[in-house]
């Protein structure tokens, strides 16, 4: 089994995973998190009345009066979180290039030369009484070619995300295509830095501008745009996410990787960190997306990867092997809050064929749990980023607007995930015991 892992699994995963811009879009999502926390934050105080209507009230004579002010934190974070992505995954894959490569490109001209190339593409343009325009429609919310929404530009929110990657990681190849074939303005080495350094960035900053315009007019001509043509294949692999067999998909992925040692968290729910932030936007507009926000965290890999909080409380309470006591009592406190990186290699999960079937199992099941939980309204959809190491119950109680049902839901998960433990647990503490007895007879 492990073989078979290792060859179909691990190694394309593994370079999959090493490409640049995978790396830049990992390092964009990491640092984008505690920006969408922030944005979220604000947004249970909207509906928490929903979830505790006594609260109505007293809302109506105090935070409603003040929801536009208080919700610009939540309109300047996942409202605009394309352009956080934009930043971060552009200054990440210049850093790379320049450091891995040798190209003499800088990061922040590479932000900035993304940045406009996300302005220029924006807009809606179309041919208007024989003239390239900026198109307008009141009703649609377009005006000047610009699509608003309740909380600003719609293209800087999460819809905008993919478009983000695909404007950095252009901008980038020609500055760097540029310095590499040196087409650019060199200044005497008594010019200040700054300066040199302006000017270094003209004539890239000119191609990425002028690229950005054909690529607008070869849409129009088309009678679409960039992000409306993105919008397809984005949505396909956003519907694949949403659906049960891709969510047991994911966490089969994730665990058959931890399995040979390679931290399958990172590597598989990274690049779908543009979708779950999406879908906060989708459910906090009355949606029912499943994989969004800190879905994972809050109903699934409760203890960490493998849902292994429930194997954790069975090594304290009734393990007979002083091994697995030992690292149980260890263990526990960082399980609470959702890191088990010391059980995952220390007792060891990985490379272990008798624990292996239950560290796949158990986060699928309470995944399914979960899935199906939401998808019948049993309980609201995920439409608040909580901090990842919430404790089991607190998080999905955060996560889906102040609901317990969601808390018990997340609790029911975690209990099965015990349960598929179990046998397996006393299987195995039953082989350590065995081998502790055969240690101390031969000594």
């Amino acid at each position: 089994m492990f073989d078979l892992l290792e060859k179909y699994i691990m190694g394309p995963m593994t370079k999959l995973s090493q490409f640049r811009m995978i790396r830049a879009i990992t390092f964009a999502g990491m640092t984008s998190i505690s920006f969408t926390i922030v944005g979220s934050m604000f947004l249970i105080l909207n509906v928490l009345p929903q979830a505790f209507p006594v609260l109505a009230g007293i809302w109506s004579v105090s935070f409603d009066k003040i929801t536009n002010v208080y919700m610009l934190a939540n309109s300047a974070t996942i409202g605009c979180i394309a352009v956080y992505f934009l930043i971060a995954t552009a200054f990440e894959y210049a850093r790379i290039l320049s450091e891995e490569d040798e190209i003499d490109i800088k990061p922040v001209n590479a932000v900035l030369m993304a940045v406009m190339a996300l302005f220029i593409c924006i807009p809606q343009i179309g041919v208007v009484d024989g003239v390239i325009s900026l198109l307008n429609d009141a009703e649609s919310g377009l005006f000047s070619g610009w699509t608003v929404s309740s909380s600003g530009p719609a293209r800087f929110g999460a819809t905008g995300i993919f478009c983000a990657f695909i404007i950095a990681w252009f901008s980038v190849r020609i500055y760097a295509l540029c310095v590499e074939k040196n087409i650019v303005i060199k200044l005497p080495d008594v010019v200040p830095d700054g300066v040199a350094r302006s000017f270094t960035a003209l004539i890239p900053g000119f191609l990425v501008a002028i690229v950005c315009m054909l690529i607008q007019v070869a849409f129009m001509m088309f009678g679409t745009d960039f992000y409306s043509f993105i919008a397809i294949p984005f949505g396909f692999v956003v519907n694949i996410v949403d659906t049960l067999p891709g969510i047991l998909f994911i966490y089969f992925l994730i665990h058959a990787l931890w399995l040979v040692g390679i931290h399958g968290a990172t590597i598989v729910t990274s690049p779908l960190t543009a979708i779950a932030l999406s879908n906060l936007v989708v459910n906090a507009d009355g949606g029912a997306a499943i994989w969004a926000g800190e879905f994972n965290n809050a109903f699934v890999t409760v203890g960490g990867s493998g849902a292994t909080l429930g194997l954790t409380i069975l090594m304290v309470a009734i393990a007979k092997s002083e091994q697995l006591k030992a690292i149980g009592k260890a263990e526990i406190v960082p399980a609470l809050f959702n890191i088990n990186e010391p059980l995952i290699f220390g007792l060891p999960i990985v490379y272990n064929p008798a624990l292996a079937v239950p560290f796949m199992l158990a986060p699928m099941a309470s995944a399914a749990i979960a899935y199906l939980a939401i998808s019948t309204h049993f309980i609201p959809a995920v439409l608040v980023q909580m901090p990842w190491p919430t404790p089991v119950g607190l998080g999905a109680f955060i996560s889906c607007g102040g609901s317990f049902t969601a808390a018990l839901v997340a609790i029911l998960g975690a209990v099965v995930a015990t349960l598929i433990y179990f046998p397996f647990f006393k299987k195995y503490d039953k082989q350590l015991c065995e081998e502790e007895a055969a240690k101390l007879a031969a000594e």
